[in-house]
């Protein structure tokens, strides 16, 4: 069994859309590890470009995030971004449940309704099994305290899974983008939190994945500069 095996087991038991999973640490971006659907897929995107959500909160405060309706004023207050994307995504209620053994937290998992929706304490306690399980199969799959994977079974890169294969996917996703971080901090003259800020913010404003822009980035296709807005730094040819 794997982290894809849950998350389709989970859409099957559970009044929800879909589901992804994304693995986590204090010391680096999230990544995400598997979605079972194209709107799961976007959520966790979200989630690691603007770094606000459910997902971020759950993983910070070690507890389950349960939102029944995105619509809700507090909500859209609190996530002035995410929100609003996260329905135009197709998303209205997401529950998102920290994966944690002890002090270790390698992520959380991540589950979505198209309507608004409340989680009964049976659906709950069935929803806090499964994140636990994939829990299990994080730890057991060895992935580092950075959150980087060193070795066993899981998805694709991001996105629903590919069968078979090991983690070298989701190793290139993060060298790319700690990569196009570095080059960043070179480029504009900032430490490496505001480095990657830029390189979140550029991606929101383009609409386009965290990952396909540092792929840019070090392929020097796109260059930052420290004077530019986010939807104006200049691409090279």
């Amino acid at each position: 069994m794997s982290v894809v095996d849950v998350c389709t087991a989970a859409v099957a038991a559970l009044p929800v859309g879909g589901a992804g999973l994304s693995a986590m640490s204090k010391a680096a971006a999230s990544h995400p590890l598997c979605s079972t659907d194209d709107i799961s897929e976007q959520l966790e995107e979200l989630q690691l470009t603007l770094g606000e959500g459910p997902c971020v909160d759950a993983f910070v405060r070690g507890s389950a995030v349960l939102t029944p309706d995105l619509l809700t004023t507090e909500l859209q207050d609190h996530w002035t971004v995410f929100a609003d994307a996260a329905l135009e995504a197709g998303a209205r209620a997401v529950f998102s449940l920290p994966l944690q053994k002890g002090a270790i937290r390698p992520g959380v998992l991540d589950l979505y309704a198209n309507i608004p929706t409340v989680l009964d304490a049976e659906e709950l306690a069935d929803a806090l099994a499964f994140a636990d399980l994939a829990t299990l199969l994080l730890l057991d799959t060895r992935i580092d305290e950075t959150g980087a994977p060193t070795g066993g079974p899981t998805g694709g890169r991001t996105g629903r899974p590919t069968p078979d294969r090991g983690f070298e996917d989701l190793g290139a996703y993060r060298a790319e983008i700690d990569q196009a971080t570095g080059m960043l901090t070179a480029q504009l003259g900032v430490g490496i939190e505001e480095a990657f800020v830029r390189l979140r913010a550029y991606a929101y404003a383009q609409g386009r994945r965290l990952a396909d822009v540092a792929a840019d980035v070090v392929a020097r296709r796109l260059r930052f500069s420290p004077d530019a807005e986010p939807d104006q730094d200049e691409e090279e040819t």
